[in-house]
């Protein structure tokens, strides 16, 4: 079996890499079929497919859109999705377009306990500014001092409930899988393991709401095995999946190195009873560079 890594992030949204470095990474890692699925954002897939053309691997588009379910921020990401597909490009640059604003209040409510020019600072970290977000908001706050890594900036100051944290609408479930869908693409519920009410993950209930939301909506996948979720995790959603007949599927979620869950590639097999993403992708085969 090909080694498959289907979520992973470039400059060109929250990640440390730009596309051509982030498919040599990939390789150099062993991996032979790739996705990149920058957040809300196209731009960085010519790049990244030119590169995987250099580098004899399989690549296909794709994207991770930001949702607004409920009082949840989801992540679905589209796999085998064409990025020219004019309905997707005018959905994903709205929900473009809140980005800049909620900065905006995110540094005001950061200057409230004390920390100032945080904007100026967190721009810096941006290849582009269109994308801004908590994660580079992150990355100078350890620059600057105030925490040592990432994730502790998150536990401190960005996750719900913390002095930096502004709630914002993203697009709508129904209008991430209709873009998705209408593009070709199948729609992946990204990384379930991480969302939470306050300090607890989500709850079965919850998340059979989600699931048969998502099924009844035309998703298609849940991202089973993936950079933050642990090997029991692997197996609930193994058995989510099976319940919602959902396919299943796989990625590191990787944002730079020291940076992320996990590395790129190598990643754990699937569990027994899963039906892999990639299943029917014979019928449609990707393109590899001769």
């Amino acid at each position: 079996m090909l080694d498959y890594d289907l979520h992973c992030h470039s400059t060109y949204s929250d990640g440390t890499l730009t596309p051509a470095e982030l498919v040599a990474r990939a390789a150099g890692r062993g991996v032979q079929l790739l996705a990149l699925t920058d957040h809300d954002e196209l731009e960085g897939l010519a790049e990244a497919r030119h590169a995987a053309e250099l580098h004899g691997m399989y690549f296909i588009d794709g994207v991770e859109i930001s949702v607004s379910w409920r009082k949840h921020t989801l992540h679905i990401v589209g796999l085998k999705i064409d990025p020219s597909y004019p309905p997707l490009v005018a959905g994903l640059q709205q929900v473009r377009s809140g980005r800049g604003a909620r900065a905006q209040k995110m540094a005001d409510e950061l200057a409230k306990v004390g920390i100032g020019g945080v904007l100026e600072g967190a721009y810096r970290f941006t290849t582009n500014p269109n994308m801004i977000g908590r994660t580079h908001f992150a990355r100078y706050l350890v620059e600057s001092g105030q925490c040592k890594d990432v994730k502790s900036v998150f536990n401190r100051y960005l996750a719900q409930g913390k002095p930096g944290y502004v709630p914002h609408q993203w697009a709508a479930l129904q209008d991430a899988i209709d873009w998705i869908k209408g593009s070709g693409g199948i729609a992946v519920l990204a990384h379930p393991g991480r969302y939470m009410v306050g300090r607890q993950s989500m709850g079965s209930k919850t998340m059979r709401e989600l699931l048969a939301e998502f099924v009844e909506l035309g998703g298609g996948a849940l991202e089973v095995v993936t950079g933050s979720h642990t090997p029991a995790q692997y197996a609930e959603f193994a058995r989510y999946a099976q319940e919602f007949n959902l396919r299943c599927s796989c990625g590191s979620d990787f944002h730079g190195p020291n940076e992320s869950y996990r590395d790129m590639g190598r990643l754990p097999d699937l569990p027994l009873g899963c039906r892999p993403v990639w299943d029917d992708w014979k019928a449609a085969p990707v393109v590899k560079a001769v």
